[in-house]
């Protein structure tokens, strides 16, 4: 009989500790241009190779080259910009009001701005996204989303449209299609899934859009969702968000360290793409190729989104325990916003001056809406909404125990 070592439990180290480098190493870069774009109806298994390498369409000079370049005009770029600048400039203001205490808590997506404002350009009313706690750029690359309402929903406030049952960041829109957020991120795409087979067996071309971070994939509920959307072709794109870091742990913790998180969807018989999610171009692209296969009922797509989580985790996280020092300067992918930025020059359509100016008018908006905002309330003057409101909504007609818990209360 052979004899064998000891079963041992592999349990990942934790790499990005102060005074150590975090590993990129995983991390190839392709060159702009050089992954193919398959037509649109391929089979899923012949996108294998996608989830192995990285989709990009802008180089080092900004030019958009190579089959993914999407067909977008200058308007849709000045149209991204100005919706990344914006994004930015929200997160930077409410940041500041967190630490004056307006609000309890809040979650920047500090160089991830890219992917929401792209995803969002390329989706068409009534498609449903179910975004985590860092796509506020759903909302925000939206003509018709009002940055008061967001801002009361941070603050809890009288005019929050949420009643004040939400954290702080957890929007929900359904007139603009984002549905509620809930902490636990890994829900979302069940509930994604489930909602784009109600879309098929309806029979509309109506697509649901589910987004996780990179450390959400090691949940369960990761695993059902891509089963069901495999078995049931479910009109569904499944973003995976790997910004490298989850609450204090390097990608790597979730399995990032063995293969690609896009590898997930190819396993289970699902077209998969692992795309540059810093490059505005590429994102928009790639939106658009899963949108379109989706509504062509051809299934599912599982994308791999390679960005970099610039900030804390949360206004209640300290990075610093975790993280190195130069982390962000040596991500190799660069800024969104600045590699945009290149792009737009390029054209001859931008400038320095008008980035400067476009970004200072920006600010002024979300000051003006953040000024407006407190007129209701924060939490800071402890102007919030009755306690009464917790009673209702919840039964069509009030019982007799929530009416007397009610009462107890004097209110």
């Amino acid at each position: 009989m052979p004899t064998y070592e000891p079963l041992r439990l592999h349990v990942p180290e934790p790499t990005g500790r102060p005074g150590h480098d975090t590993d990129f190493s995983y991390l190839p870069i392709s060159e702009a241009g050089a992954v193919r774009r398959p037509p649109v109806d391929a089979q899923a298994a012949q996108t294998s190779d996608l989830a192995f390498t990285l989709i990009r369409v802008l180089d080092k000079d900004g030019h958009a080259v190579g089959p993914w370049a999407p067909d977008l005009s200058v308007a849709q770029l000045r149209k991204g910009m100005r919706a990344m600048l914006k994004t930015r400039a929200f997160d930077a203001r409410m940041l500041i009001a967190q630490r004056q205490k307006k609000m309890s808590f809040y979650m920047q997506c500090l160089g991830e701005e890219a992917i929401a404002c792209a995803h969002a350009q390329a989706l068409v009313d009534g498609d449903m996204c179910f975004p985590t706690y860092r796509q506020q750029g759903l909302l925000l690359a939206r003509d018709d989303v009002s940055m008061v309402d967001m801002i009361c929903q941070l603050y809890s406030n009288e005019h929050d449209p949420l009643k004040g049952r939400q954290l702080p960041v957890m929007y929900s829109s359904k007139r603009q299609g984002f549905f509620s957020i809930s902490g636990n991120l890994a829900t979302q795409v069940i509930q994604a899934v489930g909602w784009g087979m109600a879309s098929a067996i309806k029979g509309d071309t109506k697509v649901a859009s589910a987004w996780i971070g990179d450390g959400a994939t090691a949940e369960a509920d990761f695993s059902t969702a891509i089963t069901f959307a495999h078995v049931y072709r479910a009109p569904v794109i499944l973003n995976v968000v790997n910004n490298q870091w989850a609450i204090s742990t390097f990608q790597a913790i979730a399995g990032g360290e063995g293969t690609t998180f896009a590898a997930r969807g190819v396993g289970s018989g699902i077209a998969s793409l692992r795309v540059d999610g810093n490059d505005f171009l590429a994102v928009y692209a790639a939106s658009q190729w899963a949108l379109e296969r989706a509504r062509r009922n051809l299934g599912p797509t599982l994308i791999e989104w390679v960005t970099f989580r610039a900030g804390p985790h949360s206004t209640s996280d300290d990075p610093s325990k975790y993280r190195p020092a130069n982390d962000a300067a040596r991500f190799p992918l660069g800024d969104p916003i600045n590699r945009l930025k290149q792009h737009l020059i390029g054209l001859g359509d931008w400038s320095d001056a008008e980035h400067d100016a476009t970004q200072k008018e920006l600010e002024a908006d979300v000051a003006a809406a953040q000024k407006e905002a407190e007129q209701y309330g924060t939490l800071a003057d402890g102007n919030m909404r009755s306690p009464a409101e917790m009673f209702e909504d919840v039964y069509k007609e009030m019982p007799a125990h929530l009416r007397r818990q009610r009462q107890e209360l004097g209110i």
